[in-house]
């Protein structure tokens, strides 16, 4: 980065104080958030040594907080053994054994629901059955499921045996399924029959026997959930249904103990290219990171009802579906379809219906709910919500503004949370009884997390209005350990840049002059214009504010006379302009544009479409949109966009 890097965000003055109706009832008050960042800051490993003391049942207590010997592959809590599963089930059952874990609800209406009691049945008989097959301690499990509760169910019975699981987003392709059951060199696959999604039932099945059909030798057994009914077909020698598989086991399952470096799971992150980049987590940091966080962000009470959105296969179903919230003895609720299906108001019907009161969703989503207007969410009862969440992206500060005013009535504390898969868990957010938010800006770090903004020389940047380089300062607990099988690769791509003394985010990002950090895109989404680097981030909130327009996305194309150019992605509010009419509205956002940034920032392009090209989990493919504006064929893997067809209409 260089100090001509646009970084003010459009100068965001807006402030919102956490209500004190909230205030009052608040887990953490701004007196203790002060308490908590001066213990960190003192005594960095005491303090996580304390929580983990404290927040995780430990079958054999650990000799030693932090390892850094071997840095930067830290280790944490070693030599002390617990079982995940056990902490996140089994040390409920006498207080909250009736208490409701999950409650689910199917595209179609089907609702079912789940105590601490029998969820604790249901993960103890298919990992009872999961032992039976064979599955011991350290194999991988690779998890291809609809984002119901028998997901979560199989990601809690490998824990169980201290099995690791990879789970794989629904939406890939057969062929990157095959790269990441022979990269983890899986023994064992779960799926179901097949998924709802749209009106439509996702072959998740067929998926499976393609992948297994060219390769994936290591394979013995997949378990297969009748989830559709809708008939497929089975291999008598190598599938079982997994009503079968449980059927004549024990409800009761002692759990492996695994040392707390023990991997927990393997996640593979999405729109890598060559080998697949399985990122490594381990048992004891990484529960601690999700425990804590869920209570810190979330401010979780014992009657909250806690939805986040995202799908078992991303990191945000991992450890604010799977493992956080359940750690913490919370009610979540998961739901498996698509969130216009079948209107427009199904979040806000499911809100209302089963009286949620935190709900954590993407920008993406908030922007695609909020172009149907106003009406819609109107019409439900969203009185009971009292915590509202982004993740995946930085959210633009209009739609954050949409977001407070219409969903949360003015009232509801917005937690906009930094973090990412290799971080496994949240980073930096507002603490929501303690801390004063900006539209579009995640605040500030959590308690523990050094994080800072840095220059080429990895020499922290002073000045509030030049973007650098994020970067984590110190170790922390729920860190990634490496990427599966590739120690070398870890390393080149997070900790090399500055010779391993710091990890390197790949986002860039500024301090505003009170501290405020405001992410400012992907390090490769900047853009450079005649020598001055441009965040897209800033540009797409510049275009999220005129008032016709309802999303945006921007990427540089080659130019051989400024280097590169900008180009944006519109989606109007109304309908997609043509002709004479694309043309005002093209000069009029490039005016406003100039206007809000400067004339550098201003669009050489605008295209129109009726959407973005997204995946299933609401994130933008600006990879796809930059070949598209370089005029490229695309070659890449586009089997996880939710709507393929939308980039026909871009490219014309």
């Amino acid at each position: 980065m260089t100090n001509d890097t646009i970084g003010s965000v459009l100068h965001e003055t807006r402030t919102f104080h956490p209500p004190q109706a909230f205030v009052d009832h608040a887990r953490i008050t701004p007196d203790r958030l002060t308490s908590l960042r001066e213990e960190a800051d003192r005594d960095p490993e005491g303090f996580w040594g304390r929580l983990a003391q404290e927040e995780i049942d430990w079958h054999k207590p650990f000799p030693q907080v932090l390892d850094s010997s071997r840095a930067p592959r830290y280790t944490w809590f070693e030599g002390g053994e617990l079982n995940v599963s056990v902490n996140c089930l089994d040390r409920h059952l006498a207080r909250r054994g009736q208490k409701t874990a999950i409650i689910a609800e199917g595209e179609k209406g089907d609702v079912r629901v789940f105590t601490y009691a029998s969820l604790h049945r249901e993960v103890c008989r298919l990992a009872n059955g999961l032992r039976k097959l064979g599955a011991r301690k350290g194999d991988r499990i690779i998890l291809l499921m609809p984002n119901v509760p028998e997901a979560v169910i199989a990601m809690q019975a490998c824990a169980r045996i201290g099995a690791l699981h990879s789970v794989v987003f629904g939406g890939f392709s057969a062929e990157s399924l095959k790269s990441r059951i022979e990269d983890a060199n899986a023994r064992f696959v779960i799926t179901a029959d097949g998924g709802h999604r749209g009106g439509k039932i996702i072959e998740l099945k067929s998926f499976v026997d393609k992948a297994l059909s060219t390769g994936c030798k290591s394979v013995r057994n997949v378990v297969v959930l009748k989830r559709t009914d809708h008939g497929i077909a089975m291999d008598d020698k190598r599938d079982v249904w997994w009503h079968d598989l449980v059927a004549n086991v024990k409800d009761t399952c002692d759990p492996a103990w695994v040392d707390a470096e023990h991997p927990l799971f393997l996640l593979y992150t999405s729109g890598s290219t060559g080998r697949p980049k399985g990122i490594v987590h381990a048992s004891g940091g990484y529960l601690l990171g999700a425990l804590l966080t869920s209570k810190w962000v979330f401010d979780l009470q014992a009657s909250d009802v806690f939805w986040c959105t995202a799908d078992v296969g991303w990191i945000t179903g991992h450890s604010y579906v799977a493992y956080g919230p359940l750690a913490a003895g919370a009610t979540i609720l998961m739901y498996e379809g698509a969130p216009t299906e079948p209107h427009g108001g199904r979040f806000w019907e499911i809100c209302e219906k089963h009286g949620v009161t935190i709900f954590y969703t993407a920008p993406t989503a908030i922007r695609a709910l909020m172009r149907l207007g106003d009406d819609i969410p109107a019409k439900y009862d969203l009185s009971k919500l009292r915590l509202l969440g982004s993740v995946g992206e930085p959210i633009n500060p209009e739609a954050w503004m949409w977001y407070h005013r219409v969903i949360g009535g003015a009232r509801c504390p917005i937690v906009d949370t930094w973090w990412q898969t290799e971080t496994g868990s949240i980073m930096m957010s507002p603490i929501p009884g303690a801390v004063v938010t900006k539209p579009g800006s995640c605040t500030f770090p959590l308690p523990g997390i050094d994080a800072d903004v840095v220059d080429e020389e990895g020499e922290r940047i002073q000045s509030p209005e030049e973007g650098g380089y994020l970067v984590i300062k110190r170790p922390w607990p729920s860190m990634a350990r490496t990427i599966y099988g590739d120690d070398a690769r870890y390393q080149e791509t997070y900790w090399n840049k500055f010779n391993n003394r710091y990890y390197v985010a790949g986002d860039s990002a500024h301090r505003d002059a009170e501290g405020y950090f405001w992410i400012l895109g992907r390090n490769d989404d900047v853009i450079k214009v005649s020598g001055h680097r441009l965040g897209s981030m800033e540009i797409e909130s510049a275009l999220c504010a005129h008032p016709n327009i309802a999303e945006a996305a921007v990427v540089g194309r080659p130019d051989a006379l400024t280097g590169e150019a900008v180009v944006a992605f519109v989606v109007p509010k109304g309908a997609r302009p043509e002709g004479d009419a694309a043309t005002k509205l093209t000069i009029e956002l490039r005016a406003w544009v100039t206007e809000q940034i400067g004339a550098l920032a201003r669009p050489a392009e605008i295209r129109y479409g009726d959407n973005l090209p997204k995946t299933r989990s609401g994130k933008i493919m600006r990879r796809l949109l930059r070949s598209l504006a370089a005029g490229e064929v695309i070659a890449q893997d586009t089997s996880t966009l939710e709507n393929a067809s939308i980039l026909a209409q871009l490219a014309a």
